[in-house]
């Protein structure tokens, strides 16, 4: 599976995010958070997708079994290309997950044309799970969350749990990426935000690179938000993200 560079969406309005994507030529692959999912719903998925674009649903699901598994049953509808949950969830709750996600877009009679990312299984979009977000430090896990274990070694064992529950991957820093892949193998993707164009100011993340150090870690995937969308040219950013991270 290739490596791309995905849009960070973080708008508030669907035409906010029209007029930012329209500049483009091209059709990026788009993450929406919640801002603009709890804005717009379902439909600015819908309309993304039938403009074109490859899109991360990222809604992070972290809640009982039970839940999760209807939740992701009706997201499945989306056609969405990935999805996530919070490996925190435990390795039952993220079961859960991949079970209505299969179920839901077996039901549904998933597209694999319509879904372009398809787990490797092709039947279901790509599921991932968060580890740490990369706005944590170490001193947080360890003063906030209680946690403390190095953050590499945190992030490895929430990839461990997500891998025994049969997802395709996880979000984690590019810093950690290496460590997940020695332990879970290549073929386990690493969805890595905290990624800023060199001279960018690292805003509240904490642990930040560049795409072409993101690339040199093994990074599957960039997303890439404030550097390309507060950028005076978003599409110039873009492609320098691009050249740095998959050239």
């Amino acid at each position: 599976m290739g490596k791309d560079v995905i849009v960070a969406c973080d708008f508030s309005s669907a035409e906010e995010v029209y007029a930012f994507l329209d500049r483009f030529e091209s059709r990026p692959y788009v993450k929406i958070g919640m801002e603009l999912f709890y804005a717009e719903g379902p439909q600015i998925v819908r309309e993304l997708k039938r403009r074109g674009h490859k899109v991360f649903l990222d809604l992070k699901l972290h809640d009982i079994p039970n839940t999760v598994e209807k939740a992701m049953r009706v997201l499945s509808g989306l056609e969405v290309d990935m999805c996530n949950v919070h490996a925190a969830g435990t390795v039952k709750m993220m079961e859960a997950a991949l079970r209505g996600l299969t179920e839901g877009s077996s039901r549904n009679g998933a597209d694999p044309g319509a879904c372009g990312t398809m787990s490797a299984a092709g039947n279901r979009p790509l599921l991932i799970a968060v580890t740490q977000l990369t706005s944590t430090s170490q001193e947080q896990l360890e003063q906030d969350i209680l946690i403390t274990q190095p953050m590499e070694q945190v992030v490895a064992s929430y990839a461990e749990h997500a891998k025994e529950a049969g997802l395709d991957g996880v979000v984690c820093s590019p810093l950690e990426a290496p460590a997940v892949h020695q332990r879970m193998g290549s073929g386990f993707l690493t969805v890595t935000p905290g990624v800023r164009l060199a001279g960018d100011a690292a805003g509240d993340q904490s642990r930040v690179t560049t795409p072409a150090k993101a690339k040199e870690l093994g990074s599957d995937y960039i997303v890439v938000g404030r550097s390309i969308t507060a950028a005076e040219d978003p599409v110039a950013a873009y492609e320098q993200c691009r050249k740095e991270f998959i050239e």
